[in-house]
């Protein structure tokens, strides 16, 4: 648990934290891959990791789940990522979105599918969100396919996800390909997650407060919070 005194300051320590993981990687196989998480609270560690001195050429960036909108929708997980990380130093980097044009996540997943596969795999980052109902990706209480996405013995990668609180239909990397990652970060603000996150640590099912299969992983999580 990494306890920040400000945002600035998470964005510092897990924009070093990443920068890390992703030289590392690069040292060992000549490539890396990051995925990270959209919504609000990520834009200042975007634009802190993009100027970070990395071997941006060699560094494919993707999403750990979107929302199915447009690019031009102010909704979206990817035009964030472009207008806050792909830019300075990352500019560099290829970005894989998860959305397409098809109609429906479903309709679009085998695209989707098809542009992940030319990432270096498995990631060597990958960096989570929470939500106030514990959803983290878009492993959300209610999900229509929530305990396939969350299985860790789960042979999907990518899936499609509809639940009653998500908003518009999403797609989510799966808990299996996230576990797998090199470096897993969970970034988190607010005094409102603390409660959260003492939750969801405590006893009860994964489907009720999904963060809970990623805590209950018998893997190394580095949390980011600050108040």
């Amino acid at each position: 648990m990494h306890e920040l005194k400000d945002s600035a300051d998470v964005a510092r320590a897990l924009a070093d934290h990443v920068a890390a993981a992703l030289a590392a990687r690069v040292a060992r196989d000549g490539m890396a891959s990051l995925a990270v998480s959209g919504g609000r609270t990520p834009t200042r560690f975007f634009e802190e990791l993009s100027t970070r001195d990395l071997p941006w050429d060699k560094i494919a960036v993707t999403l750990v789940d979107e929302r199915w909108v447009r690019e031009t929708s102010e909704r979206s997980n990817a035009r964030l990522v472009r207008q806050h990380l792909i830019r300075n130093k990352a500019a560099a980097a290829k970005f894989v979105p998860l959305a397409n044009d098809a109609p429906s996540p479903e309709a679009g997943l085998f695209a989707v599918n098809e542009a992940l596969e030319d990432l270096p795999w498995p990631l060597a980052c990958a960096v989570l969100g929470m939500g106030d109902d514990g959803h983290t990706a878009s492993f959300f209480p209610g999900g229509d396919h929530l305990e396939e996405a969350i299985d860790p013995d789960g042979t999907l990668g990518l899936i499609a996800m509809n639940a009653p609180n998500a908003g518009e239909p999403r797609i989510t990397l799966t808990l299996p390909v996230l576990l797998a990652a090199d470096s897993l970060a969970l970034h988190i603000e607010g005094e409102a997650k603390r409660p959260v996150l003492a939750q969801a640590m405590e006893d009860g099912p994964a489907t009720d407060m999904p963060i809970r299969a990623v805590l209950r992983a018998k893997r190394p999580l580095d949390i980011f919070w600050c108040p």
